[in-house]
C-alpha cells in the first residue's frame, strides 16, 4: 500500500511540475495610470492604490496566462481603468473618502493586446474595451488573490469568452 501511495504522490508532484511550466507568460504595462477614468483611493494616497491595483490586476493577468499553451507570449497594455464604483466624499464628521458601488457604477478597462506563438507568428491582437454592465447581478465566488472582486470577475470572463471564441487558444 505504501508502495502506490508513493508513486501515486510522485506521480502526482511530476503532473503539477508539468501544468506550472507548460503555460503561456503575460508582460503587463499600465500606460499612464494617473490618466485612468477611476483609480482613485479612499483611505490609501494615491500612489500606494495605484501601486496595489495594478500589483493585483498584475496577478489576475498571470493567472489567466496560465490557461494558455506553452511558447504563448501575450503583451498587454491597460491605456484605461474606472474601477466598479465611484469615490465620494463622506457625509458627516468622516476622514476618507468612501466607495458608493452601485450597478450604475460598473467597472470597465481599455487595453491594446499581442498574443504571438514561440517561432513570433502573431495569433491575436486587438484593442478592447471591456465592461461588465451587470457586476452586481451575477454570482461570484471570490478567489481571494485579489481585493478587486468585480474587475476580477470582468477579466477572467472575458478571457473565457476569447477561449471559447477561439480567438485566444486553450491549453
Amino acid at each position: 500500500m505504501k508502495k502506490y501511495t508513493f508513486a501515486f504522490l510522485c506521480a502526482s508532484a511530476l503532473v503539477s511540475v508539468t501544468s506550472l511550466t507548460q503555460a503561456g507568460e503575460v508582460k503587463v504595462t499600465w500606460q499612464d495610470p494617473e490618466k485612468y477614468t477611476d483609480i482613485r483611493p479612499t483611505s490609501e494616497t494615491r500612489e500606494a492604490f495605484q501601486q496595489r491595483v495594478t500589483k493585483e490586476l498584475d496577478a489576475v493577468f498571470q493567472n489567466l496566462a496560465k490557461k494558455l499553451p506553452e511558447g504563448v507570449q501575450w503583451d498587454v497594455t491597460v491605456t484605461d481603468l474606472d474601477l466598479a464604483g465611484d469615490v465620494r466624499p463622506p457625509q458627516g464628521a468622516r476622514v476618507n473618502d468612501i466607495r458608493i458601488v452601485k450597478d450604475l457604477y460598473w467597472p470597465r478597462m481599455s487595453l491594446h493586446y499581442k498574443m504571438t506563438d514561440s517561432s513570433g507568428k502573431v495569433l491575436a491582437e486587438a484593442k478592447e474595451d471591456i465592461k461588465d454592465m451587470n457586476f452586481l447581478m451575477n454570482s461570484m465566488i471570490p478567489s481571494g488573490h485579489t481585493s478587486l472582486q468585480y474587475e476580477e470577475k470582468m477579466l477572467t470572463d472575458w478571457f473565457k469568452k476569447q477561449q471559447r471564441e477561439q480567438i485566444f487558444p486553450n491549453k
